[in-house]
């Protein structure tokens, strides 16, 4: 069992150490379905890509993917209402339809990858080589840094309106940077976690952080904690009960979230502002 589950869990903690991160910015957003609609518009990528004969696992279809994410980062960037009128989930959920529509579209043109492409959407975490794993943890690194870099800006976007006027920081600016910094990841994960899951590594994590500290570090390291334990709980389970990996794991988060909650209720834990 631990030959077997080594390298998924390797890769559940990279998934973890940046997705943990990002998460806690897009609950504070508001932006719940950001990385789905990401994700889609990235298979919409990889779609087009196969149509012009790019191998869909190639590293040229992730450029051709990565930069249809980055046009939808432009869109949700550019759609942001200051006025709230318009909230920005509708957006984001105008857009994955379309996208989803689209992808059907030039599916029914193309006939040689739809299998893989399926693949990339479902993913199988259990396949996954040190390569790949080197590669996605080497790229987590590179946006963790750039993160950690301007994070004063990411975090005055997401949390903070007097510092952004303050400061007078360009709002869509780095928008566009941190939804594109989703795009990079999102691409990548997907592809070998599947959607489901890179979901729960996104948002339950920073829920349950949140919900239980108050400051960026702490909610990180409970995050980090959180994703890390509940990885090797849903691979534990997958191992012994012969249960499919991806959905082992992400109910093993949902079984976490709604212990986090109970735990609060019947504890009274409390979370000084």
């Amino acid at each position: 069992m631990i030959q077997l589950m080594f390298l998924p869990f390797l890769v559940c903690l990279v998934i973890t150490g940046i997705h943990a991160y990002l998460g806690i910015h897009i609950v504070k957003r508001q932006v719940i379905f950001v990385d789905l609609a990401l994700a889609q518009i990235a298979a919409l990528g990889a779609i087009v890509a196969s149509i012009f004969g790019i191998e869909v696992h190639s590293s040229y279809a992730y450029v051709f993917a990565l930069g249809f994410t980055f046009l939808g980062s432009l869109i949700f960037a550019f759609t942001r209402s200051k006025r709230r009128n318009i909230p920005q989930e509708a957006i984001i959920g105008i857009v994955y339809a379309i996208t989803a529509a689209a992808s059907i579209l030039v599916l029914a043109k193309s006939t040689a990858e739809s299998e893989h492409i399926k693949d990339m959407l479902v993913g199988n975490i259990l396949f996954v080589d040190l390569p790949q794993i080197i590669k996605m943890a080497v790229l987590y690194l590179l946006v963790g840094i750039f993160h950690y870099i301007y994070r004063k800006n990411f975090i005055a976007v997401s949390e903070d309106k007097d510092i952004v006027n303050k400061k007078k920081i360009n709002i869509r600016l780095w928008d566009f940077l941190f939804y594109a910094s989703i795009g990079v990841v999102v691409t990548l994960s997907v592809e070998i976690a599947g959607v489901l899951l890179v979901f729960s590594y996104l948002i339950v994590p920073s829920i349950c952080a949140i919900m239980l500290a108050n400051n960026m570090k702490s909610r990180l390291l409970l995050g980090w904690t959180i994703g890390a334990l509940t990885s090797l709980i849903g691979l534990y389970f997958s191992a012994t009960y012969d249960f499919p990996t991806g959905a082992a794991i992400v109910c093993a988060f949902g079984a976490v979230l709604v212990l986090v909650w109970l735990a609060i209720i019947i504890f009274k834990i409390k979370v000084k502002k």
